[in-house]
Parts: C-alpha cells; sequence; structure tokens
C-alpha cells in the first residue's frame, strides 16, 4: 500500500516568521499540503507561487478563487483536475470557500479538499453543508484538511465529520491545534475516507513552529 502524507496547516495569512513557516514545512515533507489563509487578494498567483517554491512542492490549486484555500502537492503525487467552490456569501461577513484536487499516488486515485469555516456559528453550520454536499460529489476517496473554527463536537464538525474518519481520534492524539500562544482548541482537522489506514497522526509543536503562524501544523501518514 503506498503512503501518503498529508499536512494541513492555517498559516495566518503568512504575517508571522516565514523563514520558520518554511522550515517547518520542509521539515515535515508532506506529499500534500492543505494551506489556509493564503494568498487570495493582490498577486496572489505570484504569492502562492513563490510559498510553493519555498516550500519544495508545487501549486495545484487555491488562492483567490477558493478564497485563501490553497492545496500545493509533492511530485509523487500526479494531480488530474483541480476546482475551488465558494459558499453564499453572508452579508457583512468574510466570503469563504474551499479548494479541490483530484490526484494519484502511483495507481491510486483519490481527492484532497481544503477550507476553512466562518467564525460564525450559523454562518458556520450553512458552510459546512455545502462543503459536505461538495465532498460528496467526488468520486474518489477523499481527504479533507480544513480550519472549521470550533471545536470536536460541534454542529459543523459534526456534519463534516459523518461517514469520514478523524484522524486525531482514530490515533487518540486530540492534542490542541490552536493557538500557538494559548493552546487550548483542536479546531485544524484531518477527515479522511475509511477506507485509508491512518499511519501516524501528529500536531507539531516545536518553538520554530511557534513563531511560524498562531496556529500548529496537523501531519498524518496515510496508507491508500
Amino acid at each position: 500500500m503506498p503512503e501518503l502524507r498529508m499536512v494541513t496547516y492555517n498559516v495566518h495569512g503568512l504575517v508571522d516568521d516565514l523563514g520558520a513557516l518554511v522550515a517547518a514545512v520542509r521539515e515535515l515533507d508532506p506529499d500534500v499540503l492543505v494551506v489556509q489563509e493564503a494568498p487570495r487578494r493582490w498577486r496572489w498567483r505570484t504569492k502562492c507561487a513563490a510559498l510553493a517554491h519555498d516550500v519544495g512542492l508545487f501549486y495545484a490549486v487555491g488562492g483567490m478563487p477558493s478564497l485563501g484555500n490553497l492545496i500545493l502537492t509533492s511530485l509523487r503525487v500526479r494531480v488530474h483536475d483541480t476546482w475551488s467552490v465558494q459558499f453564499p456569501l453572508a452579508p457583512g461577513r468574510h466570503l469563504r470557500g474551499a479548494a479541490f484536487a483530484r490526484c494519484s499516488l502511483g495507481r491510486v486515485p483519490f481527492a484532497v479538499a481544503g477550507s476553512h469555516l466562518s467564525t460564525h456559528a450559523q454562518e458556520r453550520l450553512g458552510q459546512a453543508a455545502s462543503l459536505k454536499k461538495a465532498l460528496s460529489d467526488v468520486d474518489a476517496p477523499v481527504v479533507l484538511g480544513a480550519d472549521l473554527n470550533e471545536p470536536a463536537g460541534g454542529a459543523a464538525w459534526r456534519t463534516l465529520a459523518e461517514g469520514l474518519v478523524d484522524a486525531a481520534e482514530h490515533t487518540g492524539r486530540t492534542d490542541p491545534t490552536f493557538s500557538c500562544a494559548e493552546p487550548r482548541d483542536r479546531i485544524d482537522v484531518l477527515f479522511v475516507d475509511p477506507r485509508f489506514a491512518v499511519r501516524r497522526y501528529d500536531v507539531i509543536d516545536t518553538p520554530q513552529v511557534r513563531l511560524a503562524s498562531d496556529h500548529f501544523p496537523v501531519v498524518a501518514d496515510l496508507g491508500l
């Protein structure tokens, strides 16, 4: 069974120590990196490409079209198709969405999705329902990396977790992922298709990581 290393990481708009962020990602050596709060406005293409280059990966999809969600891949992963989803806008709130990539590792097909939900509970639940529908339309085993902006057990969390495996709960490693300054909540998740074997899961907490963002990166090794 081929093994895929997945990392999901809210990079806090790249406003912290970029050198520490790049070093942290390179040390993790992911096959797929799902990013939240990636560049989404002025010169977003250049900035997303620069981030991919700096961390030693390649741009697959995201940035402005997916409203700050970004998927980067290594050369081990072949990307066959990509698309973005934008959630309905609630007046006066932040427009959000998701990025999708249909991929393969060797002869094994899979799909990756990345998203970042609202801080407002009711809006977040609606976005989770939209995202769940988009996930159900994918004709391949899916891995979702997301910042849900709510702890385990919330309504949006339950909506997205249905039928998928929470990699943290599966391994018993439910460490907080936010914030680096005061770790208290697990809001960053990797939900995986039950056909995947979760071989490793970890929340990375190092002095370098604490300089890189306000979230900890989450990593999982999956047997496909």
